[in-house]
């Protein structure tokens, strides 16, 4: 008997991994004898995905932490690369992730082995000049936000918007009647270990500022993994000895559930902005990053926001603290001035609404990936015929 067709799928974080799996469940559905294999963690394995290599803590941020890491990305890159050209499937799809998968493009170009990129790196934040070498080197850009696909304008390369998948994970969520509290505030202070020493501590002096004007409001700290909790505990504990800190409830696992419930929430700038979003909870965004970081990124990245619904509508929905304002007096104000009577609340609901709508709104867009998955050329089921490409002569 023939071996079934066969789909990799590399996804390098926690975001990616919510995508595959739900891209996964779309191509079973309409390819039930599809194999697909790849790199993620437990979602993309629970969707049917034999995960070759666990992505779980593979998401590193900032320059110095990437160099400390090197030798094991360089381990996992060879090693996923000769498995897929000993395997030789008839498509790859790779996830985000650019700075392992705009490499891992390159080599699967001259292998042959046909590419979709699913979620634009952000060549439109930095280094637009890699654009010409993602056209050479991608057979198929799906972008997820709408102002992506011009940037490709003028290469052979296919580039469409498709929408951004969370509008279709979150959409059971949206449809539930969850009554708001108006005294919850949230506090996502991210998913990494590395974050969550960061950030953390910022938050915890944010929330005894508030507890000391705001002794009505009440906090709690959503997790996405028991070792985040584990971690938050300790430095809390920590914390604890010099602040007079409110309670602060901990969870694991229902951060989407209590973005329904909370009148507002301060986060770590990252996919949790868009959840809010879409989920209908006004943030405050805040980052810090060690200083020589910081000092290399404000060179690299000329942009006025950080934050997607900012970005998408050229505003400030989301405040943004970020660096030196990202302390726990500046905090403390933007968040109460977008809690219910706050003096920004309505504008930020407002451009919520308006991020929704650019974003995809009720479109079809797993069902979109799916099939330019299935369209690629290397697929059993046929697809479209593809030449060398790079840029167009002018």
């Amino acid at each position: 008997m023939p071996e079934p067709p066969s789909i990799w799928l590399i996804a390098g974080e926690a975001s990616g991994d919510n995508y595959g799996a739900q891209l996964a469940g779309e191509l079973l559905r309409r390819r039930a004898e599809l194999r697909l294999k790849g790199m993620g963690a437990e979602l993309m394995r629970q969707a049917g995905v034999e995960t070759v290599v666990d992505s779980s803590e593979l998401g590193v941020v900032g320059i110095l932490e990437v160099i400390k890491h090197l030798p094991m990305f360089i381990g996992l890159f060879r090693r996923i690369l000769a498995q897929i050209c000993a395997e030789r499937p008839q498509c790859v799809v790779l996830i985000d992730y650019p700075g392992f998968n705009l490499r891992l493009a390159k080599a699967l170009r001259r292998h042959g082995i046909p590419v979709v990129y699913y979620i634009s790196p952000q060549v439109w934040a930095w280094k637009k000049g890699r654009i010409p070498k993602i056209a050479a080197t991608v057979s198929r850009m799906l972008c997820i936000f709408p102002f992506e696909p011009a940037l490709y304008a003028g290469y052979e390369m296919p580039a469409e918007f498709v929408g951004h998948p969370l509008l279709q994970i979150l959409s059971p969520l949206r449809q539930l009647a969850v009554p708001r509290r108006e005294n919850l505030v949230l506090l996502l202070p991210g998913s990494r270990s590395g974050e969550l020493k960061r950030l953390l501590p910022i938050l915890l002096h944010t929330c005894a500022l508030l507890h000391e004007e705001r002794p009505e409001l009440c906090f709690e700290m959503p997790l996405q993994r028991q070792k985040n909790l584990e971690l938050a505990r300790e430095i809390l504990a920590r914390e604890a000895k010099r602040l007079v800190l409110p309670e602060i409830k901990m969870s694991v696992g229902e951060t989407r559930r209590r973005m329904l419930e909370g009148a507002a929430g301060i986060a770590a700038s990252g996919t949790v902005s868009v959840e809010a979003v879409i989920l209908g909870l006004p943030l405050v965004v805040f980052y810090k990053v060690n200083a020589l970081t910081w000092q290399i990124g404000k060179r690299l990245v000329k942009l006025p926001y950080v934050s997607i619904a900012n970005l998408v509508t050229d505003s400030c929905v989301f405040e943004e603290c970020l660096q030196h304002e990202a302390n726990p007096q500046r905090l403390a104000k933007a968040l109460k001035d977008i809690l219910p009577g706050g003096e920004r609340r309505e504008l930020v609901l407002e451009g919520m609404g308006k991020t929704l709508q650019e974003l995809g709104g009720d479109s079809d867009v797993v069902g979109k990936v799916a099939a330019a998955v299935l369209g690629t050329k290397g697929s059993e089921w046929g697809g479209h015929e593809e030449t060398p490409r790079g840029t167009k002569e002018h």
